[in-house]
């Protein structure tokens, strides 16, 4: 009996090739979950970030950059323990700024349900990890968006224009939001302009509060001597 006990105790044990083999199953197994798993997640990221661009009506060049950004914060381990709709809002921002696209923070806050402080702080990380420059955002960037939203004329656009340079060169921009700064022109140049808009239409189509447009629009009208009524 005891002999008996013995031979089937030595049939259980398994050859060392026996158990490197099960062990290289075993590990190409986790490798293939783990592939597949990463395969998933990226598709599910491609068709949220074309979904979201397509809101946000950014080029072709923005949405590519936004789906490489993703995959670097991926790559560099940016993604583990971190809101994946955070990771996603901020590289179309940070792809927008890059390429020239001006979005604001409240219309990308409002096709992606983040928050804007949100926003800022993750594009802040991406930016600072990924070694990326980005260069101040312009009250310029925005002017020709902004006056096709109120559907003002080209000399609208341009008096915008002028008006922010303007402003610019004497340095009444500083420190204040663009959206702020490019709203106000537009205020102005409509008036100037004789295509009038009321601070409600453009405050809407700009993003900004009425009562940050009366503010910057009083600023910049009064340092740059322009009689607005």
């Amino acid at each position: 009996m005891e002999d008996k006990e013995e031979s089937i105790g030595e049939a259980r044990e398994i050859s060392k090739p026996d158990r490197a083999r099960l062990h290289r199953l075993s590990e190409h197994q986790r490798r293939k979950k783990i592939s597949t798993a990463i395969g998933r997640q990226r598709l599910v990221a491609q068709v949220e970030i074309d979904r979201l661009s397509a809101l946000l009506s950014i080029s072709d060049k923005a949405r590519e950059g936004s789906m490489e950004l993703y995959h670097k914060a991926w790559g560099n381990n940016l993604i583990h323990g971190r809101s994946i709709e955070k990771i996603l809002a901020a590289s179309i921002y940070l792809a927008c700024r890059k390429h020239k696209v001006p979005r604001t923070l409240d219309e990308i806050q409002e096709v992606t349900k983040v928050g804007r402080k949100d926003i800022v702080k993750t594009s802040k990380l991406l930016a600072s990890r990924l070694g990326m420059r980005l260069a101040p955002t312009s009250p310029l960037d925005y002017v020709s968006r902004f006056c096709a939203k109120l559907n003002l004329k080209e000399p609208v656009e341009e008096k915008a224009r002028e008006i922010i340079n303007k402003s610019l060169d004497k340095g009444i921009t500083s420190g204040r939001g663009p959206t702020g700064i490019v709203a106000s022109a537009i205020y102005i140049a409509s008036i100037l302009c004789d295509d009038r808009k009321t601070q409600k239409d453009v405050a809407e189509a700009t993003g900004v509060t009425e009562v940050t447009l009366r503010v910057r629009y009083k600023e910049i009208a009064g340092e740059l001597g322009l009689i607005v009524e």
